[in-house]
């Protein structure tokens, strides 16, 4: 008897799940079906975005010159600060040019010296009148070249030195290492990138919205800048559908639409003390918003055919009447704000709308009463009752 009564109580349970929807309804045997009133009222809604996650700061490490690979002092994934060696790059040959200049200084300033004594010779000559004014001249001019030439050697020694500090690859930025794409040994130049640099402290979020949307809230908010400020606190769904515990901020929006996809794109920043977030990561923005004197009906009471909706409203003489209506695209995934096609006080079919046709004539009943007909028939049904009319369904 225990077992029978289980057995009644599953059913029973599995009955009222499979009538709980819009489509579904038991086999009363008459033509009763429940229908509410369309009420205004307030529905938290919210918009979602395909989003791009970036690094507040992410740089290309290039090397400045060209050569083997010879050192590689980092490994993917490391956190490294700035000013931190990351690679070198064989400088035997940016160093033989260092000391090459350096010689080429020496001997410019060695000639300094020597045309400095023979022009202060000269003058003194001059002085006595032993020699003419074309002699000290002529000593000055050669003095001068000399100070010009140390000057040219100083300057290509400077550049030689800076193109052996370019052979030590450094960090500009803290952040956490990428991707090595080179091992050691090999050959490099300024066009290979040989890692990112990505500062993740605080993660850059981006995300497009059409320019119908972006106009609306620019009118409503007194332009482009009063837009971005007045959206709510934003949230971050992941690539495995978990929502990111921090929330974000939209800070800016481009103000050039682009023409490939007529869509604004925007930034949201978010927090990312965890290092949670990676740069080059996908997700999807959430913008909460709130509906207020909207008509919001369930999902389960609509009928999609062809890309359009349509609900079936109680007409004259309890005929239902098979009604389009239009809907916010943005849903909460249970439940529609309808735009058009119904008005406050309209009533409209809830349950058993796959058995309904155009013009069809109905007994309307309350939901309240529709539940209450539901675990009657449950309770009355034997077990047997129940599986035969679950395969009619």
């Amino acid at each position: 008897m225990n077992q029978k009564k289980m057995i009644l109580a599953l059913s029973a349970s599995a009955l009222l799940l499979a009538c709980g929807g819009g489509g579904g309804r038991p086999t009363f045997g008459d033509n009763e079906y429940p229908v509410t009133a369309v009420e205004a009222g307030s529905a938290d809604m919210q918009s979602t975005y395909p989003a791009t996650i970036s690094g507040i700061q992410d740089v290309e490490i290039r090397p400045k010159v060209s050569g083997f690979l010879t050192q590689i002092n980092v490994v993917e994934g490391q956190t490294v600060n700035a000013g931190q060696l990351l690679f070198v790059v064989d400088n035997e040959t940016y160093q033989a040019a260092v000391r090459q200049a350096q010689a080429a200084v020496n001997t410019a300033q060695a000639a300094v010296n020597t045309q400095k004594l023979t022009y202060e010779n000269s003058k003194q000559l001059f002085d006595n009148k032993v020699v003419g004014e074309y002699e000290l001249q002529t000593a000055e001019n050669t003095y001068k070249s000399a100070l010009a030439s140390l000057a040219q050697a100083q300057a290509a020694l400077a550049s030689a030195k800076e193109n052996l500090n370019f052979c030590y690859v450094k960090s500009p930025a803290r952040g956490v290492v990428g991707t090595l794409p080179f091992k050691k040994g090999a050959l490099v130049s300024a066009s290979n990138v040989l890692t990112h640099v990505a500062d993740i402290s605080q993660m850059e979020v981006y995300f497009s919205m059409t320019e119908k949307d972006m106009l609306a809230l620019s009118k409503a908010e007194g332009g482009l800048r009063g837009a971005v400020d007045a959206l709510p606190a934003v949230k971050l769904q992941l690539a495995d559908g978990t929502v990111y515990e921090h929330t974000g901020k939209v800070v800016t929006a481009s103000g050039v639409i682009d023409q490939a996809t007529g869509s604004v794109q925007l930034k949201a920043q978010f927090p990312n003390p965890e290092h949670l977030l990676k740069s080059g990561g996908s997700g999807t923005i959430i913008i909460p918003r709130q509906a207020s004197g909207a008509i919001v009906i369930p999902q389960s009471v609509v009928m999609e055919v062809q890309n359009k909706k349509f609900v079936y409203l109680l007409g004259d003489s309890n005929r239902v009447v098979y009604t389009e209506i239009k809907v916010d695209p943005q849903t909460d995934g249970n439940n529609y704000i309808v735009t058009e096609g119904l008005k406050v006080g309209d009533k409209y079919v809830t349950n058993g709308i796959t058995k309904l046709s155009d013009q069809m004539q109905i007994v309307p009943i309350t939901p309240q009463r529709y539940q209450e007909k539901i675990q009657e028939q449950a309770k009355a049904m034997t077990a047997g009752d129940i599986v035969s009319s679950m395969k009619k369904n």
